[in-house]
């Protein structure tokens, strides 16, 4: 069944859980996501970065993302990851999008503010759930990039002013993790997840988070953090399981064989996810 976010992240902030927020470019994606979250019974939640957006287009992933939560047993959140400007944030509301966020993060906090209240007053208006970033994650994701030495951590202070001024439904805190493959171990501020939860009393959300080990990502639910991104992740499992697929069927040609044990090792991955942020049984 097709959700907005707010309604699935809730339920996980009321409960102290986590729900997976799983990147989608193509149908195989959708499907393994959906898959997993059905034997699992775990609400879900389908997003689309810039470039999956790019690639596809926001009809086909719409297309794919509607069909796939109103056919699905569990609750499906379709949600626009890291939108850009306000122009780009209307069109995935005018398309079905259940959940949107606006990145005003690479602003001074006002501004943030404000392009923030722009987008919540159109969006709750029409019954959509909003997602705002405070303090700057480091790394690349498509072709957003932030470099090492811009990164900021979220002020909890700030982090008050911004929920109390803008009324968001959920926020992204850059508390240690960054987008892409890590170099090394990432070192997560607890502290800092635990006071910003105390202090703005909403789902927070943890985007660079494929990597990151088990543990640190068990402690971050335990202090509050409700959504969690992974994308980098499937893509492994995806590639992998295509190199080992051709590399033992070098000469065959069906899309469906060469992609579908890339979608079973993508499923397999996402279930992983779902047992680790304890979403499974929650739908």
């Amino acid at each position: 069944m097709l959700v907005t976010g707010r309604e699935i992240l809730q339920d996980a902030h009321k409960n102290n859980y986590a729900v997976g927020a799983f990147n989608v470019n193509n149908m195989e994606i959708v499907q393994a996501i959906i898959e997993a979250a059905e034997e699992t019974n775990s609400p879900v939640i389908l997003q689309a970065s810039q470039g999956g957006l790019k690639y596809a287009g926001v009809e086909y992933i719409a297309g794919l993302g509607k069909i796939a939560a109103y056919n699905a047993k569990v609750p499906v959140a379709l949600h626009l990851d890291h939108g850009t400007d306000f122009d780009q944030v209307m069109l995935c509301i005018r398309h079905g999008f259940t959940s949107v966020m606006i990145d005003g993060s690479r602003f001074e906090l006002d501004e943030n503010i404000a392009i923030t209240k722009k987008v919540i007053e159109v969006a709750h208006a029409v019954g959509v759930s909003v997602e705002a970033e405070l303090g700057k994650i480091g790394g690349t994701e498509d072709h957003i990039t932030v470099d090492e030495r811009d990164v900021t951590f979220t002020d909890p202070e700030e982090a008050k002013r911004f929920v109390e001024e803008t009324n968001v439904d959920y926020l992204a805190i850059a508390v240690g993790t960054a987008h892409g493959l890590y170099k090394g171990e990432p070192k997560l501020d607890f502290d800092r997840i635990k006071t910003i939860k105390e202090i703005t009393g909403i789902p927070l959300v943890l985007h660079g988070s494929s990597g990151v080990p088990e543990e640190s990502i068990k402690k971050a639910v335990s202090l509050g953090i409700n959504k969690i991104n992974i994308d980098t992740d499937l893509r492994v499992a995806f590639a992998a399981a295509i190199k080992d697929f051709l590399k033992e069927n070098p000469d065959n040609i069906d899309p469906r064989k060469i992609l579908g044990p890339a979608k079973y090792a993508m499923k397999e991955a996402v279930m992983e996810k779902m047992h680790l942020f304890g979403s499974v049984g929650r739908a």
